[in-house]
């Protein structure tokens, strides 16, 4: 298992999942367990590996992929950019690229969220098969991960913005007096921008996310 010093050397991602229906407030979990989610039993989903589950986080090391990424989306918030980013990714899934292929659906949609910026970037789980030679598209860009070590933090409830800015800043806080927060704040620093990872198609209503039951967060 990698120490702290080990992860120096690499990217740190900041993480928060949600777990829940949207007609439930959002609850903090006071501990991580490290759970998969129910729906990458049908999709395809990116792998880690637990390092550490604490106290309202979880740290995670997550396995080289491939996505494919918009570019930037200027939106007034966070939910409509995922909205906007969501049906084009799809529409690309669905043979709208310059291959003509479709693809997979996968899980799950992330959506990367900046501070004090109304601009953001939706990017898709690429499926194994297409990793090796991802079908390029107008308007898309493919985005490589090398093998990254992710803080995650995971509550109840839908997301919205106002939930994912103040989890984020929870998770930070839960980080601090550990191992982690150094190696978060010397990569990111201490306001780092967050990715907000959906396991179920943004645009559902409540009755279909209570049937889903998932939605994630991750933050960058």
């Amino acid at each position: 298992m990698e120490t702290g010093l080990n992860i120096l050397k690499l990217s740190f991602y900041f993480s928060l999942v949600v777990v829940g229906s949207c007609a439930q407030a959002p609850k903090p979990l006071s501990q991580s367990l490290g759970i998969r989610p129910k729906i990458c039993d049908q999709y395809e989903c990116p792998t880690y590996k637990l390092v550490e589950a604490g106290n309202g986080y979880e740290i995670r090391m997550y396995n080289s992929a491939v996505w494919m990424s918009t570019d930037p989306i200027p939106a007034p918030s966070m939910t409509q950019a995922t909205k906007t980013g969501f049906l084009r990714l799809f529409s690309y899934i669905q043979g709208d690229n310059k291959s003509k292929v479709k693809m997979d659906m996968t899980a799950p949609v992330i959506t990367e969220s900046t501070p004090g910026k109304s601009v953001y970037t939706v990017s898709f789980y690429l499926p194994k098969k297409n990793q090796q030679n991802p079908p390029l598209a107008d308007g898309l860009h493919v985005q490589p991960w090398k093998p990254t070590y992710v803080a995650v933090r995971q509550f109840g409830g839908f997301v919205s913005d106002d939930s994912a800015k103040k989890e984020a800043a929870a998770l930070m806080v839960s980080l601090h007096g550990t191992k982690w927060i150094m190696p978060v704040e010397k990569s990111k620093g201490k306001s780092p921008a967050y990715l907000i990872a959906g396991y179920n198609p943004p645009f559902q209503g409540c009755e279909d996310h209570r049937q889903q039951r998932r939605r994630g967060l991750l933050r960058r």
